[in-house]
Formats: C-alpha cells, sequence, structure tokens
C-alpha cells in the first residue's frame, strides 16, 4: 500500500507544517514516508503545497500524479490540484474560505469550516491543526496521540499554550467529522 497526498495552499498557512508533521506521524507509525516541498519565492501570500508518500513498502517516486488525497486551504489550490486527484480520491477543503466546490464528481469532498472552528477556539491561526484532525479521522493513516506527538516534536514544546491550542484544535477538527 502506497497512498500520496498533497496539501497546498498560501505560504504562511502552515501548507508545509501540516505535510511535515504528518510525515513525522507516519514515520513514527513504521511507514515509509517520502515529503516533497514546493513553494514559490515569496515567504507568505505565495502559493505553497508539499507531496506526502505514505507506504508500506520502499517508496519509488515522492511525485504524486495522481494523488489519493488532497487538501486545499485557499481557492487557487482548488482550482490547480482538482483535475489530479485520483478518481474516488478524497478532497478535504477549508470551506470557512473556500465556497468554490470542484468541477468533477468523482472524488468525495469534505468541506471542513477549519477556520470558523478555530476562531471559535479562540486561535485562528490554528485552521491548519482542525483540517489535519479531519484529514486523519478519515483516513486513519497515522493515530491521533502519534500525530500530536510528532507535531508536539516537529513545532518544539517550548510554549505549552501553543501545544495545548494545538490538541483542541486537532480534537475539534477530529470530531468535526462523524465516524
Amino acid at each position: 500500500m502506497i497512498v500520496k497526498t498533497i496539501f497546498s495552499g498560501f505560504g504562511g498557512q502552515g501548507v508545509l507544517m501540516m505535510g511535515y508533521s504528518f510525515a513525522h506521524g507516519a514515520m513514527s507509525e513504521g511507514y515509509e514516508v517520502t515529503y516533497l516541498p514546493a513553494y514559490g519565492a515569496e515567504v507568505r501570500g505565495g502559493t505553497a503545497n508539499c507531496t506526502v508518500a505514505v507506504g508500506d513498502e520502499e517508496i519509488a517516486s515522492p511525485i504524486a500524479s495522481e494523488p489519493d488525497y488532497l487538501v486545499v486551504l485557499n481557492t487557487p489550490s482548488l482550482y490547480t490540484f482538482q483535475n489530479r486527484i485520483a478518481a474516488g480520491g478524497l478532497l478535504f477543503l477549508n470551506s470557512s474560505i473556500i465556497s468554490a466546490r470542484p468541477s468533477r464528481q468523482d472524488m468525495e469532498v469534505f468541506a471542513i469550516p477549519a477556520s470558523d472552528i478555530a476562531e471559535e477556539l479562540g486561535n485562528a491561526r490554528a485552521f491548519n491543526t482542525v483540517m489535519m484532525g479531519a484529514f486523519l479521522k478519515r483516513t486513519s493513516l497515522v493515530k491521533p496521540e502519534i500525530y500530536l506527538k510528532s507535531l508536539e516534536t516537529v513545532m518544539g514544546s517550548k510554549k505549552k499554550a501553543v501545544v495545548e491550542i494545538n490538541r483542541k484544535a486537532f480534537s475539534a477538527g477530529y470530531d468535526f467529522l462523524k465516524a
């Protein structure tokens, strides 16, 4: 089994952190993993995306011409990547800021109001962690406790408040999707 995921949005939305923390969590679960970031010269506001391949066997290429999963945080990313996802794939989008829906009908779409949920929690910047909660609830690729430990490791556990808000944001996203 090898599954590939593209995370995409604007620089500054935490897209690369999402992919990196997911890759770290998958490695902690014992999977083979590749992580391939791509971003423009801009630090914030430019486009950013990353591809994460997770498998129980050696991964020959990190490129995802037809990813199984797509997580988009802005409208341009939806338009850029919607035609690349494999038929029957899963698309997760931040419905708080993306009003458009994919033109294709051969994928399952999960509209997560991640920005709204994060604002309700008191930290608007945690919307990417809300998205990760929903993503991992539906895909079951990494156990929640493993992912949260990886996120803490990747981010550094210097600020207890940041760790706590990310735990709450992850749980809110995870609980948003019913089993």
